[in-house]
């Protein structure tokens, strides 16, 4: 079976509304369970590939600072 996990997700989360995503990335992260990471690892792709250099600078800014505190 070729399964492909950016396709599945895409296809799941197309026209999905701001608040729909945002319950999808909370639950994700409330479950704690490992074998969503990939799925929100997509969800990061898709944030950092339609980013402009700023707002890349800002997210890479945001992630070493959340990463101090780890």
């Amino acid at each position: 079976m070729n399964f492909q996990i950016r396709d599945a997700i895409t296809a799941n989360m197309t026209n999905n509304s701001a608040t729909d995503i945002r319950n999808v990335v909370e639950d994700a992260l409330q479950r704690g369970e490992e074998h969503l990471l990939p799925g929100l690892g997509v969800f990061f792709e898709k944030l950092w590939v339609n980013a402009d250099e700023q707002e890349k600078t800002k997210i890479t800014g945001e992630l070493a600072q959340a990463f101090s505190r780890a």
